[in-house]
Formats: structure tokens, sequence, C-alpha cells
């Protein structure tokens, strides 16, 4: 099932440096926003650090044998792109620690992140009994209905699928203001104009493991993942998104990503914007 996408991050309009990064690698499945934290270059370096870190451990674990020793303890529940993940995200934090002991100067850096997996036919747990088939594919056989997804995230920037001409949040924000509108304290309005909207409750820090979050998902052709950092999310409401989206014909992504980022930017741009725009075909 062909997947299309694109990428794009903005400065925007007050900030003196983009502290965002991302990964975009259709070859592995794997998309990634990084929201850095700190101020200066610090949040900049966070942010990097975990993108780089994530995408070399996805790399490396594209087929893994029983034998594989992983950098934390292996969960059967989560499935082995669920271990890759929160893998390949708490070996990030624990880089970020590593580089706050080693420079004094970045102590207090941090970085969201939000991760797309999509499952890819190399990627597997290999058994010693596996043997790899000399039999060409059957050209009748048919294709995937759905392809297996997996979304992992840290903090509050966020993954969005669009299905059907509705637009559904799939993350939950790891922020005070998320909790204040859980409880009913505060709308969504009230909560991306509030004070500590930026008042993130995890984050990778460096310090103790944070604890991820999993979202499965199943795509479907005509589906659209989107993920952000919250330099989209704070000017634009979800009706906004939804309706950029409903305007935007697929198949081009490229395009959703400049129209969201102008989007953002007109309403004040108060943030680094960074978008990624998956596409199922």
């Amino acid at each position: 099932m062909p997947v299309v996408s694109a990428a794009l991050t903005d400065l925007g309009l007050r900030r003196p440096a983009n502290e965002d990064s991302f990964v975009s690698r259709p070859g592995l499945g794997l998309y990634v926003v990084c929201d850095g934290m700190g101020g200066h270059a610090a949040g900049e370096i966070a942010s990097r650090i975990t993108a780089d870190t994530v995408d070399a451990f996805i790399q490396h674990t594209d087929v893994v044998t029983e034998s594989f020793t992983w950098p934390s303890r292996y969960r059967p529940e989560w499935g082995l792109d669920g271990n890759r993940l929160v893998s390949a995200l708490l070996l990030a934090n624990r880089e970020i620690g590593q580089r706050t002991q080693d420079d004094p100067a970045l102590r207090g850096m941090a970085t969201t992140a939000v991760c797309l997996l999509i499952e890819t036919a190399d990627s597997r747990l290999e058994s010693p009994n596996d043997r790899i088939s000399s039999q060409a594919p059957d050209p009748e056989a048919r294709a995937p209905e759905a392809l297996s997804a997996l979304v992992a995230h840290v903090g509050d920037s966020r993954a969005y699928l669009w299905r059907d001409g509705q637009l559904d949040q799939l993350t939950r924000d790891h922020s005070w203001v998320e909790e204040q509108v859980s409880l009913g304290v505060l709308n969504e309005a009230e909560a991306r104009q509030h004070p500590w909207r930026n008042l993130v409750t995890r984050a990778l820090a460096g310090a103790d493991e944070p604890k991820v979050e999993l979202t499965p998902l199943s795509l479907e052709p005509g589906d659209r993942v989107i993920l952000c950092s919250d330099g989209l999310t704070s000017p634009l409401s979800n009706a906004a998104i939804g309706e950029m989206l409903a305007r935007t014909p697929t198949g081009r992504p490229d395009e959703l990503c400049q129209a969201l980022v102008d989007a953002a930017n007109n309403a004040g741009g108060p943030d680094n914007i960074t978008v990624i725009v998956v596409e199922v075909t």
C-alpha cells in the first residue's frame, strides 16, 4: 500500500532560533517530530539528539534476532515496534542526560517527541529457524487492506488522523493545561491561551526515564497522519486544522505542510512550527 509524505519546519515569527527537529525516513516507515526546550542552543541540541537517536536505533533494529540485547526490558504486550520506539526514546533520554553531565551549560535542556512507525515488510523479529525463501512472490497475492502503525509520544507534540473527512487527535498532551481540560476546568480555547500552556508534565530531560505513551493505529487508503510541534497547535484549533485538511486535495502532502505552516504564522507564529504529513494512497 503506497505511502507519500512531506515534512516542513519553520522558525515562526517570534523565536530567534529553531529548536525543533524532525526525521522523515519513508524507507523505514519512520517519522518523528521533536520540540526542544531550554533556551539558547540547548533545546535545539536536545531535540537533535532525540531525532538522531531514534533514527539510528530504528534503523539498527529493522531486523533483530531473539538474542538481541534490548537497552530496556522487552515488553511482549508492546510488540516489536512498540519496544523499538520505547527503547529508542529511552536511549535518547539517557544521551541527553550524559550530554548535560559532560557540559553543565546544557543543564535544563529537554525535548518533547512524537513518533510514527509504520510496519514495513523488512521489520521483523527473526528466529534462528527463519530461512530466506527463494520462491518468487505470488503476483496474484492480495495487497493488505490496512497498514499496521504505532504512535509513541512524550510531551505535547501531537499526532492526528484524518479519515473520511474527520480529524481525530491521536495523542493526549502531557501538559498542565491538558490536565485542566480533562478535569473540566479549561476548554480547548482557554488552554491554547493560558499562560501555562507550555508547561509539560512529561519530557525527555535526561533525568528519570519518562513514561512513553503508545497508540496503535491501522491505516487505510485515503488516511492522512499529521505529526506536529505545538507551534502549530498553539495558534490553531483542531477545527482550523481540520478545515485546512478538507481544503487541500490528497496526494499533495508538501502543499498541506506549507498551508499549515502559513496558517500558524498568519495566526501570530508564536513558536517554531514543524509538520509532517503522511498519506496512504
